[in-house]
């Protein structure tokens, strides 16, 4: 009987569903709290309400696309949830300090109400062999290096 064609690696993706941690790539624009123009010119550094420097999960575009890669398909990924991030939550104090120590860029700590998280992507590491390659530096790297050309106007807003 006629009918479509089975598309294997949509099929695949959606019965393995990889959870992706606040994705970045290059050319990602922050939103920053309102904070007068003096402070504007420093990194925001948010602190939880305990006062310590804020972690989050990221995932650097690439390593998302190779997650997805090595899931198309794999027999052990079938139904599976994979949390796909770093290795590391991004540690905002660490990431401070990389930036003074490499860019001369000085930071803003601002109290926040939110608390760290930290996801545990073993189980992609072990099952699907994936390895993320961004680190802190790496990524941070990417993201402040990359210059988007003059006939490439678009804004990326990405309020984390």
């Amino acid at each position: 009987m006629g009918g479509a064609p089975e598309l294997k690696p949509v099929r695949a993706l959606a019965d393995a569903q990889l959870g992706m941690a606040g994705g970045i790539g290059a050319g990602v624009k922050r939103a920053e709290p309102d904070l007068d123009a003096a402070e504007r010119r420093g990194r925001v550094l948010p602190r939880d309400p305990d006062g310590q420097p804020v972690k989050r999960n990221f995932v650097h575009v690439e390593d998302l696309v190779s997650a997805m890669l090595a899931a198309i398909d794999h027999p052990k990924a079938r139904q599976q949830l994979f949390n796909i991030s770093m290795d590391e939550p991004v540690d905002y104090g660490e990431m401070g300090k990389y930036l003074t120590e490499t860019r001369g860029v000085p930071t803003v700590e601002i109290e926040t109400e939110y608390y760290s998280t930290w996801l545990d992507n073993t189980k992609a590491k072990l099952l699907l062999g994936w390895r993320p390659e961004y680190d802190l530096a790496k990524l941070t790297d990417a993201a402040f290096d990359y210059k988007r050309t003059a006939d490439d106007p678009r804004v990326i807003w990405y309020p984390g």
